[in-house]
């Protein structure tokens, strides 16, 4: 039985004109059919993979009131720790807890005419129990953003566009948002939703697993397994790469829906997000695409990582 969930190799990038064209017609192929696929040869080491995990760990494991000292609910640009049960996904618990962060960056004075997307840059949250933390997040929030450009660069490749169509996206600073997730478990709840099904919003979400099984994408009106692959990254495609349509109104991405039912182990995502620009101004449109917003589910996802961006 094929696989439905495919692997595809970013070193194939750089074998030659042949195999880059296969690469891109590959990508293509899973942005489409699934939205989902593996990632390898992306270049982050298995030390440097062993350091976030065992990084995230350690955090996890801190005493409770370490953890809630900095709680996402005392960030203005709403980074910070949420403890299991604090997120609901179409009016139901997830049953994960999290830590989320953002591009380091000083925070923007605030007044009339500074758009309001500006009060989400700011800085981070973390744990003065464990000062190792943040050089290890930010670590893999700089590698995991090398390679979601990458990626960027191919997708743009592989729709017939030049290689710098997505480039005022990213280029300068680009915006970036990254938690770690740990699930306690059904035995520790006593519910099933680790976290309900949904689809991303930003343009490319890495997720990083560890050895424990749970993480599903929906595909072709079942739950299909993406279980872990050693020294691999798994792609989510998000909806903002649904946006631009072709002259036949055909979207070249998917952004399949996703859920954990609840199981132990953790995760670590990177979410490449567009840059944090004026919403008057578009720069996600390739030229020769008409942009059409993508349709979200009846019930909205209730999510606090929030993220901003130029709208079409």
């Amino acid at each position: 039985m094929a696989r439905i969930i495919p692997v595809l190799d970013l070193d194939r990038l750089e074998q030659g004109a042949s195999e880059l064209r296969t690469f891109l017609l590959d990508l293509r192929t899973a942005a489409r059919d699934v939205g989902f696929f593996y990632l390898s040869g992306h270049g982050i080491t298995q030390p440097e993979i062993d350091a976030v995990l065992g990084a995230a760990r350690r955090f996890f494991a801190l005493p409770e009131a370490d953890k809630l000292d900095i709680e996402m609910v005392k960030s203005p640009q709403f980074r910070g720790y949420t403890p299991a049960g604090g997120e609901l996904t179409r009016g139901k618990a997830d049953w994960r807890e999290q830590l989320d962060i953002g591009v380091e960056r000083a925070t923007i004075p605030q007044g009339p005419g500074v758009p309001a997307w500006t009060r989400l840059q700011g800085p981070n949250q973390w744990p003065a129990a464990l000062p190792d933390l943040k050089p290890a997040l930010l670590a893999w929030q700089a590698k995991s953003t090398d390679v979601a450009i990458r990626l960027l660069k191919a997708f743009a490749l592989s729709l017939d566009q030049p290689e710098d169509a997505f480039d005022p996206i990213y280029r300068g600073e680009p915006n970036h948002r990254m938690k770690i997730v740990r699930y306690p478990g059904r035995n520790a709840t006593g519910d099933d939703q680790g976290v309900g099904a949904h689809k991303d919003g930003g343009f490319l979400t890495l997720l990083l697993q560890d050895e424990n099984k749970g993480l599903q994408v929906e595909y072709d009106g079942s739950w299909v397994d993406v279980d872990p692959i050693p020294r691999t990254l798994v792609v989510n495609i998000g909806e903002l790469l649904e946006l631009p349509r072709t002259a036949i109104s055909e979207p070249p991405c998917i952004a399949s829906s996703r859920r954990r039912p609840a199981s132990n182990g953790f995760r670590c995502r990177s979410s490449s997000a567009p840059g944090l620009t004026p919403p008057s101004r578009c720069s996600i449109c390739p030229r020769n695409w008409r942009p059409k917003r993508a349709a979200r589910p009846a019930t909205p996802t209730i999510r606090s990582s929030a993220m901003s961006g130029p709208t079409c």
